[in-house]
């Protein structure tokens, strides 16, 4: 036991506990549906968790910092909508152009929820809430309610879902998938491993003794909301080339799915702890269960109540077992620290 408690945390056994959960639903949905291990059911999981994963990185890094970021839904809709209108305006818009246009808009919705937050110090789930209306309206406004069509793309987009960058098998790693796997190694290592990364950590452990040691409070939660803007603009690319055909009400209600990644995943809604690893695997568990249930011809308003019971038995499970397995843990680290050092010449001691 005490080797177990040495070398795995608490929220690693919330990452093992939603693996095994996945692996048990793919197990009952294969049982449900035919013809269910084919390569169509991996690429349909895989785009969508793609972009629920890129956006839920985001909101991670947000959440860990005792803050909230619902506008996620609007700011994929938005960028979606105005990068695949550009886009469509000029076909030789470089792809890099058109991606820079995405991320942009992202970058601009979380710059003001930012700035709200921090210097309004408004609570960020009243900002964020009133941000999600307002980004859509502007969307709505200004799109005159018409739709990017397919056909008005330019053929590198349309063709961008099934672009293969390796295979193993029968299943083809797409552009999509690679570049969600490199973002979530990119932003594990750097809230592990960096030392600005760790201020999240500290900043939503305990904000006021991280703002009495010095650490810049306001500029760390500002570059969150910045950052999961940027990782918003860049879902709403991936939604613009997996669908094409882009309306208004694209994006509308994917702040739950992100919520509900991110909290499934093992990231304390009170901020503090979690992984984007976790993040990832609660992206993975949210696609699964949405793509398979749309199989079997679950009505939407099931599957967001089923959403809406993850984040409830999410948060009550983080509330009650793991704290009380990081209780467990802490007590054995005390005891490890506390335990007197072999006296010279005792039993087992070091010989003189």
């Amino acid at each position: 036991m005490n080797w177990l408690q040495r070398n795995i945390r608490p929220e690693q056994i919330r990452e093992f506990s939603l693996l095994l959960l996945i692996v048990v639903a793919i197990t009952i949905f294969s049982a449900l549906i035919p013809n269910y291990f084919v390569p169509r059911t991996f690429d349909r999981i895989a785009s969508s968790v793609a972009i629920i994963a890129v956006a839920a990185v985001g909101q991670t890094l947000v959440v860990l910092t005792r803050n909230i970021d619902l506008s996620v839904g609007s700011l994929i809709g938005c960028s979606a909508y105005f990068a695949g209108t550009m886009a469509g305006l000029d076909k030789g818009l470089p792809p890099i152009v058109v991606v820079l246009i995405a991320v942009a808009l992202g970058v601009a919705g979380g710059i003001v929820n930012g700035l709200i937050v921090t210097l309004g110090r408004v609570p960020s789930i009243i900002v964020t809430l009133g941000t999600l209306a307002i980004y859509r309206g502007f969307l709505v406004d200004l799109s005159g309610a018409k739709t990017v069509t397919t056909d008005s793309l330019p053929k590198w987009i349309v063709d961008l879902p099934h672009a293969s960058v390796f295979s193993l098998g029968k299943l083809d790693f797409t552009v999509s998938i690679v570049l969600t796997l490199v973002i979530v190694a990119i932003f594990q290592f750097a809230i592990t491993r960096m030392n600005y990364g760790r201020r999240f950590y500290a900043i939503g452990s305990n904000p006021d003794a991280a703002q009495l040691i010095g650490m810049p409070l306001r500029s760390t939660v500002f570059t969150t909301f910045v950052l999961s803007g940027a990782l918003a603009g860049l879902a709403g690319f991936l939604t613009l080339a997996r669908y094409g055909n882009i309306t208004v009400d694209n994006g509308r209600g994917l702040e739950l799915q992100v919520v509900a990644a991110v909290v499934v995943g093992g990231v304390n809604i009170f901020g503090g702890s979690g992984t984007v690893v976790g993040a990832m695997l609660g992206a993975v568990l949210i696609g699964t269960l949405e793509q398979s249930l749309y199989r079997l011809d679950i009505s939407e308003f099931w599957r967001d109540a089923l959403l809406g019971l993850l984040i409830l038995l999410a948060v009550a499970s983080d509330a009650v077992i793991l704290e009380r397995l990081r209780a467990l843990w802490s007590r054995t680290e005390l005891k490890l620290i506390d335990k007197p050092p072999p006296q010279v010449g005792a039993v087992g001691g070091s010989p003189p």
